[in-house]
């Protein structure tokens, strides 16, 4: 507005100005001296020419004011055509940074998408693995009812197994492991020397019951007391899988194994291999599962173990 404004006033200047010039050329308003001679040798009334010589020096005065507002209207046109520029700078870099600014926050929403749709799809894997979980535990849930069902119509369930005979077919004292087993808590150890890297939760739902023994693949997987197995085969989520039955209603279950060293019948000893460590069961690494159970029901390990 004040450039515009500016502008039409130095264009009636330089309108003025071209007058006055026009004017002088033509000698009505010379203040050289052959035009004042020619006044004063005119005959004129020396007053009316002392008149029209003020009146010419002021119309040049004026002409001089108005050449040197023009030149000053022309800087501050220059002024302000610098200003101008320097604020379409300032605009051409905010929109610059406008845009960078845009574009960091569109990246930022797609990366944002990206792994809302990454948890997304884990979220939707948790479920399917939670679901599956669930499957592999009601499995071997019911294994284990079937197992207690199967034992409770033997002769003597519920109470303490005999102790093993000798090869005379004598029975043996029993050892520190050999008794009822409700008499072995804080008297077992692990049935593989290794890493006890799962703990032991309360039961729920969904995920394991028992622990996890990070150990060597193929070492020995040792009976933690004496009992008769009662299952040995793979199943889904354990894979290679053992359960031992020591009487009183309490099972050992042992699971992710290589190999079965024994069959279901089979009786074993206190400390007596029975298995190899393995990955059968899905894990990354290799290592025992391993569950104990009274009346089908899981309980913690670690409170039945020896200290060391």
């Amino acid at each position: 507005m004040r450039r515009r404004a500016l502008e039409a006033r130095l264009a009636s200047q330089r309108e003025a100005l071209g007058r006055l010039l026009g004017a002088r050329a033509l000698g009505q308003l010379s203040g050289d001296a052959p035009e004042i001679v020619r006044l004063v040798l005119s005959g004129e009334n020396p007053n009316e020419v002392a008149r029209t010589l003020y009146y010419v020096s002021l119309l040049g005065q004026a002409a001089a004011r108005l050449l040197d507002s023009h030149r000053a209207g022309i800087a501050e046109l220059e002024r302000l055509g610098g200003e101008a520029a320097a604020r379409a700078q300032g605009l051409r870099a905010i929109e610059e940074r406008q845009r960078a600014e845009r574009e960091r926050i569109v990246a930022e929403r797609h990366e944002r998408r990206r792994v809302l749709e990454r948890v997304a799809g884990e979220l939707r894997a948790g479920k399917r693995e939670m679901r599956t979980l669930l499957a592999d535990e009601q499995r071997l849930a019911r294994i284990i009812e079937e197992i207690g069902r199967m034992l409770a119509r033997r002769p003597g369930a519920g109470h303490a197994r005999a102790a093993p005979a000798d090869s005379a077919g004598q029975a043996k004292a029993p050892t520190a492991t050999e008794g009822p087993f409700s008499a072995l808590r804080g008297r077992l150890v692990l049935p593989v020397a290794g890493e006890l890297a799962g703990r032991w939760r309360t039961p729920t739902r969904t995920g394991a019951k028992g622990v996890f023994i990070r150990a060597r693949e193929g070492q020995p997987v040792r009976a933690v007391a004496a009992g008769q197995v009662v299952y040995a085969d793979w199943m889904r989520g354990f894979g290679n899988l053992l359960v031992v039955d020591h009487g009183e209603a309490y099972l050992s279950v042992y699971g992710n194994n290589e190999s079965l060293l024994k069959q279901p019948g089979d009786a074993v000893a206190s400390g007596e291999p029975i298995a190899t460590v393995g990955a059968s069961g899905g894990n990354e690494e290799s290592g025992l599962y391993f569950e104990l159970r009274h009346l089908g029901q899981v309980f913690d390990p670690r409170r039945w173990l020896k200290r060391r």
